[in-house]
């Protein structure tokens, strides 16, 4: 991680804007003394257990500087979790916040995984190890959507192609100020966010979580230039909003309108969600499509339309492709699985030769297992082969396309669409909802689907729907869809 080290070393501004103030200098000479003290070698692998704050980016920080992986840990995961990321990348060593270290030791005892905490920077500092760019930097976790999650190793080559990619796309510099409040063990919050922002030498608000009224107070009074979400993440932001006095929303508008950017990504922003943001900020949201094993492959521009509903094109270092059902290339416009290849795609799985094999075509393509449509070169995604893509009477259906229409309903909050197996039809359409007011549950459930007929097909329109308390959602706010389904259990289809 050279590339990324001696960067660093050049910035002599503000680090980390709060919680505590710190500039460049102090930052990397804390995290060469944290890095004296870790019982590593090069290539060595080290876990990584803190909540977001100035400790997990001086960890991050020490463990590069001594030519190993990190392998980042999401604290709110429950310990079954650790266990399986411990058992599956036997690490050298695992550095841990004391506020996490009694949980911790009891899964990581057994296993002979000695802790280090992150505050025990007493070393003296040494030159940082050297670094090829084939050598492993960052090793993730998949979310586990689907199945169990696999390790992702990403080396520094790769990662010098996201990070230096993504910091010119998105015209990152010392300038910009940037909250973070996405974990830190997924390329969102680490690579998109933390990772660009110090590289420009810009500065990071570390947030241990979102708190919508702090934001929203922030982006009013022009605490940062860029924002960086989830859908989630806005659907809350503008909850609040509605909630806030005349006042206030003029002045959040105004702060909003003088940001140069916002991006989502990680799940789908449906339509009107796009359409609200636009209207409150004056801004369209940059939509892009990326996942752990290939950074960031599509984009929206950031000079030029951005389309409501589109993930624009293959950045400049991603090559893109579609494959229909019958197994042939899609040429021009049409629908297929997406593939992709290039110097940022990582490898394969840690030690899943079969897992491995499966995702990557004979000719060396990473199958995303996502499908989509294009259309005059750029991409709407469809969904997950998987889960999003509904086979019923023969025809195939876009969950993501009914979600839309159904968050288009007044008294819909978020929503979630799933296939349920049927006799007659092979799958049938179900609906997973929340209401915006909590109100009447069984009236709901009667509005639904005379709503969602007046737009989509009779294939498409939900045959079972369920209001409940919330979706159930991995760390990145992304909905799990097989735990969805599981709210359909009672149902004899």
């Amino acid at each position: 991680m050279d590339f990324f080290l001696d960067r660093l070393a050049r910035h002599q501004g503000l680090a980390l804007a709060s919680p505590a103030p710190t500039a460049y200098p102090a930052l990397l000479d804390e995290a060469a003394r944290l890095s004296a003290t870790l019982p590593l070698q090069a290539r060595d692998r080290a876990v990584l257990l803190a909540p977001p704050g100035p400790d997990a980016v001086v960890g991050l920080l020490a463990i590069w500087m001594k030519g190993a992986t990190a392998v980042p840990l999401h604290p709110g995961h429950p310990p079954a979790e650790w266990d399986h990321v411990l058992r599956h990348a036997r690490p050298a060593c695992a550095v841990v916040h004391e506020r996490l270290r009694p949980v911790l030791d009891a899964v990581a005892a057994p296993r002979e995984v000695p802790l280090v905490d992150v505050a025990a920077r007493s070393g003296a500092p040494a030159a940082p190890a050297a670094w090829t760019d084939a050598q492993t930097a960052l090793m993730l976790y998949t979310s586990g959507t689907t199945s169990r999650p696999k390790g992702v190793p990403l080396s520094a080559g790769q990662l010098a192609t996201h990070i230096q990619g993504l910091t010119e796309q998105w015209h990152w510099s010392a300038q910009d100020a940037v909250y973070a409040f996405l974990p830190l063990h997924h390329v969102h919050g680490l690579i998109n966010i933390l990772a660009c922002a110090l590289y420009a030498g810009a500065r990071v608000h570390l947030r241990e979580k979102f708190d919508p009224a702090a934001v929203y107070a922030g982006i009013a009074d022009g605490e940062v230039t860029l924002i960086m979400a989830v859908p989630t993440i806005y659907h809350r932001l503008l909850a609040h909003h509605d909630k806030a006095t005349p006042d206030e929303q003029a002045r959040f508008s105004a702060g909003a309108q003088k940001l140069r950017l916002w991006v989502s990504g990680s799940a789908a922003l449906d339509g009107p969600m796009f359409d609200r943001l636009l209207a409150v900020t004056g801004q369209p949201v940059l939509e892009r499509y990326g996942m752990t094993e290939i950074g960031m492959a599509l984009a929206n521009p950031y000079d030029g339309p951005r389309r409501r509903g589109e993930v624009g094109v293959p950045l400049p270092w991603m090559d893109v492709r579609l494959r229909g059902p019958d197994g042939a290339l899609v040429e021009g416009d049409g629908e297929g699985s997406i593939e992709v290849h290039g110097p940022g795609v990582f490898s394969g799985y840690f030690e899943n030769e079969a897992a491995t094999a499966a995702a990557f075509t004979d000719d060396g393509w990473f199958v995303t297992g996502d499908v989509a449509a294009r259309e005059a070169g750029r991409y709407r995604i469809l969904g997950r082969t998987s889960v999003d893509i509904i086979k019923s009477g023969g025809e195939k259906i876009s969950a993501l396309e009914i979600e839309a229409v159904l968050l288009g309903h007044p008294e819909v909050s978020e929503c979630a669409v799933v296939g349920l197996p049927d006799a007659q039809w092979g799958q049938i359409v179900a609906a997973a909802v929340v209401a915006a007011d909590r109100g009447d549950a069984e009236t709901l459930r009667e509005r639904l689907p005379p709503f969602a007929k007046e737009t989509l097909a009779p294939a498409k329109v939900p045959k079972v729907v369920r209001v409940v308390d919330a979706l159930p959602r991995n760390a990145m706010g992304k909905v799990q869809k097989p735990a969805v389904q599981k709210l359909f259990e009672d149902h004899d289809g």
